[in-house]
């Protein structure tokens, strides 16, 4: 269960799964077996991938935007996704999202002339705008400095406040998820192991839990 409002860090080793269980709830991979559902908070599921496609935006850290277009290009283009807006409610919707980014200064410019840490607050902007109810973040903080992982920490926990959206963000830096997440998941060959409140857990107990399974390997 995962409330609007709510941010949940999945956590584990690489090759535990976590991208495979994001790609395969944003739909962009066919589960080998079982099935894939989304309970909504009106009592409906969404089952196809068309479905998921209008309701989860996804983020992987790989992800990026095109470099001839400018921030404002791309958002306008991503802001008719979905067309409920025309004239100028979108072009709020937009600003708005300019602003939160701290992107509003550099809208005109060239994507390409854009610093690493612009480029991925963009891509967030950009799921922004498209007002997608899960959002589905793929190492958001990869390769980003010290300040750029900051900034984009704080355009996320800004999105979040507002109590619309609900973030499964997968990290790897124990500190900074347990930081800003409410809950945290760790994948471990595939499976769950661990489950808690952020509160009630701390970056040592995450570590000592892989570190043990590790041992375990060896020793088999």
């Amino acid at each position: 269960m995962l409330a609007a409002g709510e941010m949940l860090s999945l956590e584990g080793p690489n090759g535990s799964g976590k991208t495979s269980l994001l790609r395969a709830l944003a739909g962009f991979l066919e589960p080998v077996s079982g099935f894939v559902r989304i309970r909504t908070n009106w009592g409906g599921a969404i089952d196809d991938r068309e479905e998921r496609g209008s309701f989860i935006g996804w983020l992987g850290h790989q992800d990026g935007v095109k470099a001839q277009m400018t921030p404002l290009e791309t958002l306008r283009f991503f802001a008719q996704f979905p067309a409920r807006d025309a004239g100028d409610a979108k072009e709020r919707r937009i600003a708005d999202a300019l602003a939160r980014a701290d992107l509003a200064r550099v809208r005109d410019l060239p994507v390409q002339y854009l610093s690493a840490g612009q480029k991925r607050r963009l891509a967030l902007a950009r799921l922004d705008v498209m007002e997608r109810p899960l959002w589905l973040l793929d190492e958001p903080l990869a390769a980003m400095g010290a300040r750029e992982a900051r900034l984009i920490i704080e355009l996320i926990e800004r999105l979040r406040v507002r109590g619309d959206i609900a973030i499964v963000m997968i990290a790897h830096n124990y500190a900074q998820t347990l930081e800003i997440c409410d809950r945290i998941v760790l994948m471990q060959h595939g499976e769950v192991t661990f489950e808690s409140a952020a509160a009630a857990t701390s970056a040592e107990e995450l570590l000592e839990i892989v570190r043990r399974e590790y041992r375990v390997v060896r020793s088999g």
